[in-house]
């Protein structure tokens, strides 16, 4: 008879079948590895990118997380879903990134002003004003947007775009960034205040109630790719 622990144990690889698809990366298939390269590397970059605001930076962290993820294949264990795995290694390459940052210069995201091919925008961060007469230009709001993240806290930005961007459960999140589920919720919290006040001038006339962030819309993906190497 199975116990609970071992069907516990089992379950993650019954939900996710991209953890099997890690379970044959970590058995040598280099196909199964191509795989998840092609369905992952777009929303890697498309997070690198708006955490750290430069696009040629975003690929090169892009291309080390996948080659962290072949490097350290055998050392995988199939105890969560696949994707804490791989966005616990963003998160640690985006904080490893912002500490050499510090090193040089201010990081500001506002100074980042994506070209055609960049990620598409954060326009499900923009509440929708009620009222026809107050409209700005797409580029002006994503301007504003950009801006807007910048003033949020490195751990607030990384949680919001793993909630927005990623549709992670608060739990997974929690995994990822190695604090509780009340921690984050408070940071999300936070974060959508923050952003709700600095772009509320923006975005609401004066006299309407503020929508708040839009629930129905995900960040695009990027349009280029950087090329992974194996091995």
């Amino acid at each position: 008879m199975m116990s609970m622990s071992t069907t516990a144990s089992k379950r993650p690889a019954l939900s996710d079948p991209d953890l099997q698809l890690m379970l044959r990366v970590r058995d040598g298939d280099v196909d199964a590895f191509t795989e998840l390269v092609a369905k992952y590397q777009d929303r890697v970059l498309a997070l690198f990118y708006n955490l750290v605001g430069d696009y040629e930076e975003a690929e090169d962290l892009t291309q080390e997380t996948f080659l962290r993820v072949y490097r350290y294949r055998n050392r995988y264990r199939p105890t969560a879903r696949f994707t804490t795995w791989l966005f616990t290694i963003v998160h640690n390459l985006a904080a490893n990134a912002r500490r050499s940052h510090r090193r040089k210069r201010a990081i500001r995201l506002a100074d980042a002003v994506p070209d055609a091919s960049g990620p598409q925008e954060f326009d499900w961060l923009v509440a929708k004003s009620r009222s026809a007469g107050t409209k700005v230009a797409d580029i002006e709001m994503c301007e504003l947007v950009r801006e807007a993240l910048g003033h949020l806290s490195e751990r607030q930005r990384m949680a919001l775009l793993l909630h927005k961007f990623e549709g992670l459960p608060y739990a997974e999140i929690a995994a990822i960034m190695d604090t509780t589920v009340p921690a984050i919720k408070s940071l999300l919290a936070r974060a959508r205040m923050q952003l709700r006040d600095l772009l509320a001038p923006y975005v609401c006339p004066e006299g309407s109630s503020d929508p708040g962030p839009s629930e129905s819309k995900r960040v695009g993906h990027a349009e280029k790719t950087p090329h992974v190497t194996h091995g």
